[in-house]
């Protein structure tokens, strides 16, 4: 099986791992993840070891059927071969759980399944629910709306390197490294380095002005792409360098009026607390005050995750 789409998807705050196969038309759920949602056990994969093992020995054609799909791990972020289950073996698998979450579960599965048909016949529900994911996860608006925007200018980047050539994978790789470098100072590798990140997303943990600049950056490399036209990857190379370097331009002329850096080492969880942490302390100062100020009217940029 070929996945074309894998990504986390949220039952009642917990992260199952999902992927959806074109080929079949088809969601397949990480059944470690399932087990350990509705059991709450401490070790949902013990859990499913020992379910497996008994449905084994019950004779049932369950455990067979099931596939292994390399799905990322959550805590070192690598690709592991993971036990997966389509929506009707993931139902019969959920019989043989004792939960009161089985049904609030099934009637979660039917909406996974209907979402994607919907976007498929309506893509720009995918940048609807994107909104709404960015939100649940505490991110304000302006970073969502930011966020959202960065994504669209991504893929006209993706697109216009298609057009002259540039592979998948590495090449994408390499000249995003060379934008990187251009506008910031450091690679992609550095930079997550720089904010204490292993396998996360960098863009998931960029201030509204850092993911501003790389937006900047990487709309501009697309423009000059259009231009100038590339042949080849070494010019294509040179056309991303030259695109960073007018977005590290900028990120050099908003420093010298602030008077301070534009990329923050802070991640997402840091500049939480730091929001909290200030939130907080209006908070305690409101008490003494008469009328009430929003928190929010206070805490620049940063955004919550």
């Amino acid at each position: 099986m070929q996945m074309t789409n894998d990504k986390v998807q949220l039952f009642e705050d917990q992260p199952i791992r999902t992927a959806w196969v074109e080929d079949e038309e088809e969601w397949y759920f990480s059944i470690v993840d399932v087990v350990q949602a509705l059991t709450e056990s401490a070790d949902g994969r013990k859990y499913w070891n020992k379910l497996k093992q008994r449905l084994k020995e019950e004779g049932s054609q369950l455990v067979t059927n099931c596939h292994q799909l390399k799905m990322r791990s959550p805590k070192d972020g690598k690709r592991y071969s993971t036990d997966v289950a389509n929506t009707e073996q993931l139902l019969r698998i959920i019989q043989s759980i004792p939960s009161k979450k089985a049904e609030p579960f099934k009637m979660w599965l039917a909406q996974v399944g209907r979402e994607r048909i919907e976007e498929v016949i309506d893509p720009e529900l995918t940048i609807e629910r994107a909104l709404e994911t960015y939100a649940k996860k505490g991110y304000s608006r302006e970073w969502i709306n930011q966020r959202l925007q960065a994504i669209q200018v991504r893929k006209e980047l993706t697109d216009e390197w298609e057009k002259r050539g540039v592979r998948k994978g590495v090449e994408y790789a390499i000249l995003t490294d060379e934008i990187t470098k251009a506008w910031s100072g450091m690679t992609t590798r550095q930079y997550k380095n720089h904010k204490g990140l292993k396998k996360e997303n960098l863009r998931d943990n960029m201030s509204t002005l850092e993911l501003v600049l790389n937006m900047l950056a990487e709309a501009t490399t697309t423009e000059i792409s259009k231009q100038k036209q590339p042949e080849s990857f070494e010019e294509s190379r040179m056309v991303a360098i030259e695109g960073g370097e007018a977005a590290g331009e900028a990120r050099l002329a908003v420093e010298k009026r602030t008077g301070k850096p534009v990329i923050t080492n802070k991640n997402a969880a840091q500049l939480q607390d730091l929001v909290t942490g200030l939130i907080e302390t209006i908070n305690d100062k409101s008490d003494d005050q008469e009328g009430e100020r929003n928190p929010e009217e206070d805490t620049g940029n940063f955004f919550r995750t």
